[in-house]
């Protein structure tokens, strides 16, 4: 892919039951989900569509990697240059390598790695020169925003601004949680980062457009997921929830009121 480096470029749900997650996604964000494998696919993985292009994937967890300590959540990719030199570059600042770096035919090399926190996330370089607009904020169903919960906020900052070439753009004080580091890149902000306690780990949390946002708070608990916070209004006029899907995964949408 030709995206700029440092570019989010996929989302992926990393789920026990893909049908199930199939049937809540589709019915709160809107989303097409593969209902079926393709001939010959030597793993369960699922396309998913926002309706005007695919934006990312649900990976069917096996019974072995859950008893191996995973658990459904979303992760993100981040485009990068070169996934070799990116995955040195992470682990010689502390980070770690969670998944060693590899290719997949016609697809594209991809790694999975944590910060030095322990926030995942993969690396990857598609073999495709099509960009990905997975993240698109104007978009319905595409990854609109990506927000780091760290354990610590600016040296988390200086991580990953470092390694993705991300500018800090504008701080917003939030008071006794301090700090939220809004991050550009080619001049338009994708996300903000933050010291935040209440997280379990520090993690990666992607929010996605939805239509309506009371309208896709209502739906979470309609189809079996619970909402955890909001709908609140965040600055600049946007409205944000976060919620559970069925399985316990974490997840984020932004819209309008």
């Amino acid at each position: 892919m030709s995206n700029r480096h440092g570019t989010p470029i996929w989302y992926e749900l990393m789920s026990k039951d893909p049908l199930a997650a199939r049937r809540f996604y589709s019915d709160v964000v809107g989303w097409q989900i593969d209902e079926e494998l393709p001939a010959g696919a030597t793993m369960d993985y699922r396309m998913i569509s926002a309706g005007d292009g695919l934006i990312g994937g649900v990976f069917r967890l096996t019974d072995d990697m859950c008893r191996q300590g995973a658990s459904p959540c979303w992760v993100m990719y981040i485009g990068v240059d070169d996934v070799d030199a990116c995955v040195a570059a992470i682990t010689s600042s502390g980070g770690s390598v969670l998944l060693p770096a590899f290719d997949i035919a016609n697809v594209g090399r991809i790694a999975m790695v944590s910060d030095p926190q322990g926030a995942a996330f993969y690396v990857m370089r598609g073999f495709s020169d099509d960009d990905s607009r997975a993240c698109d904020p104007e978009r319905a169903g595409h990854g609109a925003w990506h927000e780091l919960h760290a354990a610590d906020g600016t040296k988390a900052t200086e991580f990953y601004t470092a390694k993705f070439g991300w500018g800090k753009s504008r701080g917003v004080d939030m008071g006794p949680m301090g700090l939220y580091q809004l991050f550009s890149l080619g001049g338009r902000d994708l996300g903000g980062i933050m010291t935040d306690a209440r997280f379990p780990r520090p993690a990666w949390l992607v929010y996605f457009r939805v239509d309506g946002i009371e309208r896709a708070a209502a739906r979470i608990a309609l189809a079996g997921g619970q909402v955890i916070h909001g709908p609140m209004e965040v600055p600049g006029g946007g409205w944000i929830v976060n919620g559970l899907d069925p399985e316990g995964a974490l997840f984020a949408l932004t819209g309008t009121r």
